[in-house]
């Protein structure tokens, strides 16, 4: 029996606790001092992550090797659970990737602690430019039940979340035999009317994919995709509180509407994470450009492929944009999108011991962070 005690302070009552790790679950938590600055949470939770430092899931190829390079670097980061997310391309690649991802999975110990599922972003989404984002026109197409068991059958089963728009005929019918399949479903990349939307929910949709991004800039002041989703209290919202997908004002006003319960912080990552400003070709949009300030557009407009800053600072960001308190931020983070991931993200007697310890001001500082109660990433001081 191997035992590990870890402390620090709990961001959500801000007193200090030690956590008693037992073959990697938490047997018990007790008060203790601790230093008034270094605080211990949950591993954070990610449900949407394209790539990350180099390590594209999205690229035209990927090796057994990309998604254990990519668990290695957001490790680092203090991402704990991580949801690799492909967009939409032609069947014939999005089995080719599924296979490796699950592949991967079998094989390497980290990836199997980490990856809970494979979100599919697309292809049931929107063609309508602006609402489609930066994923490719000509692979946009209708549902198709089959097409999905293929998926599986590919990914062994893999693939525990969809992202589509319910503006198709049979989308209700889809989502709903996704969901007897044991399958989230989220909405997004979607000009669907308010009463496909609320059908959408009522076959079993609980999800919002990266909500106020993935739509036009332009759209009706009433009857639009935002509103609607906001406004039903079954669904889910992930945001993106990179500084750039959302305006700090609209994330505030959509945070209150949603209610921080219902609320859940994404980082959206792509490869590009980490690289110097200029000019790229990617898999996601093309011809992008990364501004100085870290914004990724579509060469030439405004509009965002992907994001490039890591969860952990999206939850600081989201704390200094919003007002909102380190705890609830964490847990945004963690907890909450953990309920999507079989209960994970907590910290608490019984789980499983995926921590972080950090510090936080303007940004995030990952110190520590263990998987399983192993120490994964130590900072070098």
């Amino acid at each position: 029996m191997s035992e590990t005690r870890i402390s620090g302070i709990d961001p959500r009552t801000e007193r200090g606790i030690c956590v008693t790790v037992v073959d990697g679950v938490i047997a018990r938590m007790d008060d203790a001092e601790c230093a008034a600055d270094l605080y211990l949470s949950p591993g954070l939770v990610d449900l949407q992550v394209n790539g990350f430092a180099g390590h594209d899931l999205n690229a035209e190829s990927i090796s057994v090797e990309t998604l254990p390079s990519l668990i290695d670097a957001l490790l680092q980061c203090g991402v704990t659970t991580v949801v690799p997310t492909l967009i939409t391309a032609s069947e014939e690649k999005l089995c080719a990737k599924l296979k490796t991802l699950a592949e991967s999975r079998r094989t390497n110990r980290a990836v199997a602690a980490c990856v809970p599922f494979v979100h599919v972003e697309g292809p049931h989404i929107s063609s309508l430019d602006g609402y489609r984002g930066a994923h490719p026109a000509e692979f946009v197409r209708p549902p198709n039940i089959s097409e999905f068991d293929r998926w599986q059958d590919a990914a062994d089963g893999l693939v525990g979340m969809v992202t589509l728009s319910p503006h198709f005929d049979g989308s209700c019918d889809y989502i709903a035999a996704l969901v007897q399949r044991g399958v989230h479903v989220a909405l997004g990349h979607t000009h669907a009317s308010p009463e496909q939307i609320r059908s959408a929910v009522e076959a079993g949709a609980r999800l919002s994919t990266h909500l106020g991004n993935g739509i036009a800039q332009q759209i009706p002041r009433h009857c639009n995709p935002i509103w609607s989703q906001l406004a039903d209290d079954r669904l889910t919202a992930t945001f993106i509180s990179d500084g750039h997908h959302l305006p700090a004002g609209v994330l505030r006003a959509m945070l209150r509407a949603k209610g921080l319960d219902r609320s859940v912080l994404v980082s959206d990552l792509v490869a590009l994470a980490g690289m110097p400003p200029g000019e790229y070709t990617s898999p996601i949009g093309g011809r992008v450009e990364l501004r100085p300030d870290g914004r990724l557009c579509i060469a030439g407009t405004e509009l965002m492929a992907g994001s490039t800053t890591a969860l952990a600072q999206c939850v600081a960001r989201a704390v200094q944009i919003t007002g909102i308190g380190l705890g609830d931020a964490i847990a945004m983070a963690t907890e909450t999108p953990g309920k999507f991931a079989g209960g994970r993200g907590l910290l608490s007697i019984g789980s499983r011991a995926d921590l972080m310890r950090f510090r936080c001001k303007e940004e995030l500082v990952v110190e520590q962070v263990w998987l399983a109660g192993e120490s994964v990433f130590s900072a070098k001081r």
